[in-house]
């Protein structure tokens, strides 16, 4: 469908009237009026459903309505009347269908039954859950038994705790570690940064700090598009007092105002809140930078304390009794220089020192920072850099303070509580062995962008999807479709259809599963999940509404299904009792970590969540040192891209207002005023003089690496914006294309797509070439 494209500046509010008229739009969309209004009144509540969307923390009490605009566009998405029959594959070829953008897939509705590909007539044919179940198993069976390290299981960040569960010990009986999972795309860094810092692999900040706080630092998160019911936490915040300073390269609209929909004065007379009192545009990859000079500065103004007689800005008592490596630290940020920073971050060294000001005023400060962080090259040393920051004022183990991740989809930190990790020191592998009497694999697994690799070389021959849109959510689209089909198997769990589903392996299934909403009806009656949010609490998920179609299976029938078809039968696995009642997998997670589960089947129903030991709150430091350790960078900048080239800029790959994750709801970013088109980027005005491109030029970008692969993506229409000079901005997914696999966080893997090396081509520069 042609789309008119419109390129109109929004100067409103996050919220307010902007967002109700979105969710009405979307609720019209899927023809769900009048009853939409019912599921939402019970999202996010106690004996309610967890938001299949974000993974923002669930308050109790809970606001009149716990949802947001993209919580609600999630919920409408899943409850959608639309279906994708086999009618709907007899009528499409999967070449006809790749040629479908990401939203059109997914609007054709939820798929209701399963599917085996036939690559003779290039279409999904139906078949019997039971037939499925066979061949796939028969198929595993036979690969496990030349090398079991050559399947690859990969978990999107929705499956519940107790799906996860069931699925990572599969994986493990079956002989391998080989769980990827979105984790690996998007926060893994934070996974491997503060468990060296501060000895837990999570944030310490849970809800009650932001009415404690006085301070809040923003780094690399777009709260409005991507956790919008953060910003009640915010708007409290600063009606409390607090001072909210943000560093993030582009401004955006939930960081820099909003209208609780909630709030009927703000409504009628949209006296909007102020959210950020200071807002720094820093380059791409600068962060490490900016938080060396915040640093620099914060010793600047303790020393003329000293000198004053004043009392210190450094908190050297807890710097003494819970901290190691903090003379190695204050020598190397003494010894960077001014023009070093400011020059890599594009501040200025007063807009710096302003914000240090700020931060050595608060007597209790939040840290929140996104992917914008994690998905760089140094993206773990960045994180150790803000919780570096943090230490030298005691910000971590007091009340109001503490390291914010904002997790993304809404179980993805839950799934890697129950053992989804690639590294076999994470899992508890002596309890999985003593429960379920098998010698667990002791080689590390496949992350993400292992996998990817492996793919390419040939080296796995089945991939079992949980979820998601793998081959979409990847960097190295190109090579990655074109290797994709070289494997034996491949099978997808799914509610609908995406592009993952259209390029298949020699076998491939698609095996559609009941979604989070929906009744569950097992032998022990209607089931409920469990999930965990970004702040480290657990809690129920109670379905409201019949399946979509009754040939779907639950996630955990599926796993059993496919496990029990291919592994020898274990008596210490009951897998058909799990099924029967989820109970009775909740307590097999309480024997195999008594220390988060124990009674979990009676504590999930805490209003509010039931909460996850993290011992740094208490400052209790889980580390090598038994302190709290602060951590050195080994460069000033966080990209691939070392800023010499003046013609390479460095790309921020993007989420719109109208998506969450590689879902695309729409073509209306309201909030960058950009309607019915994705293939955008973003420029500032100087570039676009230096490049000589005009606003609305269509362009190409490629990327500015030389490594023998030609990574070029054509059509982009130039959208004059307010982005710091060096950087463009595209959408995620569709720029993915242009991201090497190689370019991945050092330590943690996380694909580095918030500054890929790219240049610009005109037509103009074209023909000078020819």
């Amino acid at each position: 469908m042609q789309r008119k494209t419109k390129i109109k500046p929004y100067p409103g509010p996050a919220g307010g009237w902007g967002s109700l008229k979105s969710v009405s739009r979307h609720m019209k969309k899927q023809h769900l009026i009048p009853e939409a209004m019912p599921a939402l009144e019970r999202q996010n509540k106690p004996k309610g459903f967890a938001c299949v969307s974000c993974a923002w923390a669930k308050p109790h009490p809970a606001h009149a309505a716990e949802f947001c605009e993209n919580g609600a566009k999630a919920t409408f998405w899943e409850l959608t009347k639309n279906r994708t029959p086999p009618e709907f594959f007899a009528r499409h070829s999967a070449a006809e269908l790749r040629l479908w953008p990401d939203h059109d897939l997914e609007q054709e509705g939820r798929l209701t039954h399963p599917m085996r590909f036939n690559h003779e007539t290039d279409r999904y044919e139906p078949v019997s859950w039971d037939e499925a179940f066979a061949e796939i198993g028969r198929e595993l069976a036979e690969i496990r038994a030349r090398d079991p390290r050559r399947a690859v299981f990969y978990t999107s960040g929705r499956a519940s705790l107790e799906t996860s569960y069931m699925y990572q010990l599969f994986a493990r009986l079956y002989g391998n570690n080989n769980l990827p999972d979105s984790s690996n795309m998007c926060h893994e860094s934070t996974s491997v940064a503060l468990p060296e810092s501060i000895g837990v692999p999570i944030g310490t900040v849970q809800l009650e700090d932001f009415q404690e706080t006085d301070t809040i630092f923003f780094f690399g998160q777009n709260v409005g598009s991507n956790s919008p019911r953060m910003l009640h936490q915010l708007k409290d915040a600063r009606e409390n007092g607090a001072r909210i300073v943000t560093f993030n390269p582009l401004r955006e609209r939930g960081l820099e105002s909003f209208i609780d929909p909630q709030d009927p004065v703000q409504m009628i007379t949209r006296d909007a809140t102020e959210i950020s009192q200071e807002y720094h545009q820093l380059r791409a990859g600068g962060d490490i930078a900016a938080i060396t000079g915040l640093s620099k500065a914060v010793f600047d103004l303790d020393d003329a304390a000293r000198a004053a007689g004043a009392p210190r800005v450094l908190d050297t008592e807890f710097i003494e009794q819970h901290t190691h490596g903090f003379a190695a630290f204050e020598a190397h940020v003494r010894a960077t220089g001014w023009d070093d920073i400011t020059r890599e971050c594009s501040l200025t060294r007063a807009d710096i020192e302003s914000a240090a000001r700020i931060y050595a005023e608060g007597k209790s400060v939040i840290a929140i920072y996104g992917m914008g962080l994690t998905q760089h090259k140094r993206g773990v040393e960045t994180i150790q850099m803000l919780v570096n920051l943090l230490l030298m004022r005691g910000n971590i183990g007091k009340r109001g303070a503490g390291i914010c991740p904002v997790r993304g989809h809404s179980n993805v930190q839950g799934q890697r509580t129950v053992g989804i990790t690639e590294k076999p020191e994470l899992a508890p592998m002596d309890k999985l062995a003593e429960l379920y009497g098998f010698t667990p694999p002791e080689d590390e697994g496949h992350t993400t962008v292992t996998a990817c690799q492996a793919i390419i070389n040939g080296e796995v021959d089945a991939f079992v999807g949980l979820g998601g849109n793998f081959v979409r959510a990847i960097p190295e689209r190109e090579l990655m479709e074109a290797h994709w089909p070289r494997m034996r198997l491949t099978v997808q769990i799914a509610t609908k259809l995406n592009r993952s589903h259209l390029i298949n392996g020699q076998v491939a299934y698609l095996l559609p599963c009941l979604g989070r909403l929906e009744i569950d009806r097992q032998a022990s009656g209607e089931q409920v999940v469990t999930i965990e949010d970004s702040t480290g609490k657990f809690h129920a998920s109670v379905p409201i509404r019949e399946p979509a179609s009754p040939h779907l299976l639950s996630e955990p029938a599926i796993v059993a299904g496919i496990a029990k078809a291919t592994l020898p039968a274990n008596p210490k696995v009951d897998w058909d009792g799990w099924v029967a009642g989820y109970a009775r997998i909740r307590d097999a997670m309480g024997r195999t970590w008594p220390e988060l589960f124990t009674d979990f089947n009676e504590t999930m129903w805490t209003p509010g969540g039931i909460s996850r030991p993290i011992p740094a709150r208490e400052r209790v430091w889980q580390t090598e040192t038994g302190k709290a350790n602060f951590k050195l960078p080994s460069a000033l900048t966080a990209s691939f891209d070392e800023g010499h080239d003046p013609a390479v800029l460095r790309l921020i790959t993007l989420r719109s207002n109208d998506q969450f994750n590689t879902t695309i709801y729409g073509y209306r970013d309201r909030f960058r005023g950009i309607y019915g088109t994705r293939m955008v980027v973003l420029l500032c005005d100087e570039d676009m003089q230096r490049l000589g491109v005009e606003d609305g030029a269509i362009v190409s970008m490629e990327t500015a690496v030389d490594d023998g692969v030609h990574r070029r993506m054509d059509g982009f229409r130039v959208v004059r914006y307010g982005i710091p000079k060096g950087c463009v901005g595209a959408y995620y997914p569709e720029a993915n294309a242009l991201i090497p696999l190689w370019q991945h966080a050092e330590k943690s893997m996380v694909p580095a797509a918030k500054s890929v090396p790219v240049r610009i081509i005109t037509r103009a520069m074209v023909e000078a070439a020819e």
